[in-house]
């Protein structure tokens, strides 16, 4: 499976959401049986060994990968939302956009001090939701264990930025630029 040509089930969508924006459509690839085995699998065999207890996913395609990673790994899985989603008490981190900003939360009780973390999502630009979602691993007192995206938009520089915050290992499937 590590040899499946993952690039091949992600399509260029040209001037979307705008003008001169190549949009990564990253669809096809979720509808392709043996590529969603193999993306979930070479993720989650990467990290098999790390010590990893708990996966967490930032809302909503986070979701998508890091779910069936977690279970691959035999390990819990926990959401991180958007304001007003989650019904307990919540650790909070606003990051920047673009155009001003946004707040991922996770509930106060879902990572320990024992947790080793592994940070998953579909997508990995200028990684300032994957940062702000380290940084809610952090405030739970857990301990990141690395970093994981099916695809990298590696000419935004992702990679720097997540290593002015962290030290752990970024994995991708697919490098773009």
């Amino acid at each position: 499976m590590a040899d499946f040509d993952f690039e091949k089930h992600i399509v260029d969508i040209p001037d979307y959401p705008e003008p001169g924006v190549v949009f990564k459509d990253i669809t096809p690839l979720l509808a392709d049986s043996e590529g969603l085995r193999a993306s979930i699998k070479v993720i989650a065999d990467n990290f098999r060994d790390k010590g990893i207890t708990k996966v967490v996913g930032s809302e909503a395609r986070g979701f998508l990968f890091g779910t069936p990673v977690a279970y691959e790994l035999g390990v819990g899985f926990v959401p991180a939302r958007k304001p007003g989603k989650l019904p307990r008490e919540v650790y909070s981190q606003q990051y920047a956009l673009e155009y001003g900003t946004d707040e991922l939360q996770i509930h106060v009780d879902a990572l320990d001090d024992d947790d080793v973390v592994l940070v998953v999502d579909d997508l990995v630009a200028t990684a300032g939701t994957a940062v702000a979602t380290a940084k809610l691993v952090e405030k739970s007192g857990a301990k990141v264990g690395g970093f994981a995206f099916v695809l990298e938009l590696a000419f935004l520089n992702p990679r720097e930025t997540i290593a002015e915050h962290f030290d752990q290992e970024v994995f991708t499937l697919v490098k773009v630029g």
